[in-house]
């Protein structure tokens, strides 16, 4: 007895239905997450310079904001465990650059004070960050 003709056929089409499935609930949770990692992401309002450049070498950054919290390569420290991270890495390196973006509502005397604690860890370069106008 000879089996119907459909049974021994291949497959040749593929079903996309569920692939389609799984790339929108993927594209659903992109779009639910992206607000959320916008929110936690550090907001240094940094004054403007007519003359500013781009540094092409690898610098360290901290940031000084409003709120006069201060984070190293996005990590929240205090100012003495700043210094100690930086006194490493200048150890390792004593090339190393700092890059600061201290926000522009702080005080100037604030800055000058983080500035002194950058340099007395041993960094020999300091720059700070500016917006272009």
């Amino acid at each position: 007895m000879q089996a119907p003709a459909g049974d021994n056929d291949a497959i040749t089409s593929i079903n996309v239905t569920p692939l389609v499935d799984i790339i929108l609930v993927l594209l659903i949770i992109f779009m639910v997450a992206a607000p959320l990692l916008h929110r936690r992401a550090l907001h240094v309002n940094v004054p403007k310079a007519a003359k500013s450049e781009r540094v092409a070498t690898q610098a360290l950054s901290v940031e000084f904001d409003a709120k006069g919290e201060i984070r190293l390569e996005g990590r929240r420290l205090v100012l003495q465990d700043m210094v100690h991270e930086l006194s490493l890495a200048a150890a390792r390196d004593p090339s190393v650059h700092v890059a600061v973006a201290a926000d522009r509502s702080l005080p100037y005397g604030e800055v000058v004070r983080l500035l002194d604690a950058i340099r007395g860890a041993g960094v020999l370069r300091v720059g700070l960050e500016v917006k272009p106008r």
